[in-house]
């Protein structure tokens, strides 16, 4: 479908408010969004680079964990999945249980924004600030935008975590986190423990394994966990796009009433389901392979000469210590509200919370009126989901709904 059919689908609905709605970030969640508020005929401005974060800090040669039906971007007509990107540009069609390569994804997710949201301005937003009729948006062009309200779609950006013991050796460059590399050749011939146990982990001592690394895993499991296999699961389990089970499909189905559930249950949900764990493709390339240090707690890192020496801690409390050249933390993300410095302190100092998440209603609002947030940083109100592409599908209707009726356009 062209970028012109689209468009004249759109407009015969298109009702434009006077001051935009800004859109910040352009990874799935935020062109998914500005997507669906377009549909809904509100006048939207996009800022970032499409699919940079997934360009720039995801490693060359990295498989998704999600599935091809859980990794496809939201809009509100038909024509713009990750299926029909593949029949556009001439690629095989990827089914059930076939692996999605990174560097597709990319691909995809910038067809995606210039067939349905040709408009992003690859500009970064410096600074958001409440004034009594919405807000003023400062971009690094010098710009000072206003806006009815404000969408925070930026993703993962600011929220990688490095355990404390390792946090001194990053400015050193002894110690980085996964995300920090985009090809982990550059390791190639160097000695590299990488900290962790789920996805990230697992694919990141796979990958530096097979860029010649002298690669070794450390974690506090006491051993790896990987997901089930292509073969027929029981009949009795529902399908889902991020895998066969109950508690999945009220996960995906139900992320609606997420919200009701108590605040701690909801934290801990966040956190436990669907991971730590690897992909059932990554277990040949491990098992065997990559040598490995279980079930051990990582409780301190010093330089040591031009490398590093870790000390580690098992369950009965003996201490070993392991020396390597360089530490990759590939230990997930922890979203921090205080890490979003684009919103001023004034207004992080309004957002209720929930841990380090902000509390949003119904309609991904936060309690500051007209500011939106959606992707992970909605996690701890409406699930799992929402750290998967897929959860685009159920956020950008949704917000974009509510937006258009707080703006008077809804329909």
């Amino acid at each position: 479908m062209s970028r012109m059919h689209h468009a004249s689908r759109t407009s015969r609905t298109s009702r434009t408010t006077t001051r935009p709605v800004v859109v910040i970030g352009a990874g799935p969640y935020g062109l998914s969004t500005a997507a669906h508020l377009k549909g809904r005929g509100l006048n939207v401005r996009v800022f970032g680079s499409p699919m940079a974060a997934w360009d720039r800090n995801m490693p060359k040669g990295m498989l998704l964990k999600s599935p091809p039906s859980a990794s496809m971007l939201s809009a509100p007509d038909s024509g713009f999945t990750l299926g029909d990107y593949c029949r556009q540009a001439g690629q095989p069609a990827l089914t059930g249980h076939d692996t999605v390569p990174v560097e597709l994804f990319v691909r995809y997710g910038r067809w995606f924004a210039e067939q349905v949201v040709p408009e992003v301005e690859d500009l970064r937003v410096r600074q958001v600030a409440r004034q009594s009729d919405g807000f003023r948006v400062k971009l690094d062009s010098g710009e000072e935008a206003r806006a009815a309200a404000v969408v925070v779609a930026s993703g993962m950006d600011g929220f990688a975590h490095v355990p404390r013991a390792l946090s001194q050796l990053v400015p050193e460059g002894l110690a980085s986190h996964a995300s920090h590399h985009p090809d982990l050749g550059k390791f190639a011939g160097r000695e590299v423990v990488v900290v962790g146990a789920g996805q990230s982990a697992q694919e990141s001592a796979a990958l530096l394994h097979e860029a010649g690394a002298d690669v070794r895993l450390l974690a506090r499991a006491q051993k790896l966990v990987f997901g089930a296999g292509p073969t027929p699961p029981p009949h009795w389990q529902p399908d889902t796009p991020l895998g066969r089970s109950w508690g999945l499909h009220a996960v995906v189905h139900h992320a609606a009433v997420f919200r009701y559930l108590p605040q701690d249950v909801r934290l801990k949900l966040v956190r436990r389901v669907l991971g730590p764990f690897g992909s059932w493709w990554l277990k040949p390339r491990l098992d065997g392979v990559v040598p490995t240090h279980l079930g051990q707690h990582l409780a301190g890192a010093r330089p040591d000469g031009d490398g590093v020496e870790l000390t580690t801690r098992d369950a009965q409390g003996h201490t070993h210590t392991l020396r390597t050249g360089h530490v990759l933390a590939a230990t997930g993300y922890r979203v921090r509200l205080d890490a979003l410095d684009f919103l001023g302190p004034d207004l992080r100092a309004r957002l209720a919370r929930t841990a380090g998440y902000p509390r949003l209603d119904s309609g991904f609002a936060s309690s500051v009126p007209g500011l939106h947030f959606t992707g992970i940083q909605a996690a701890a109100t409406f699930g799992p989901l929402m750290r998967f592409t897929c959860g685009t599908a159920f956020a950008a209707p949704r917000l974009a709904q509510a937006l258009a009726e707080r703006e008077g356009q809804g329909r």
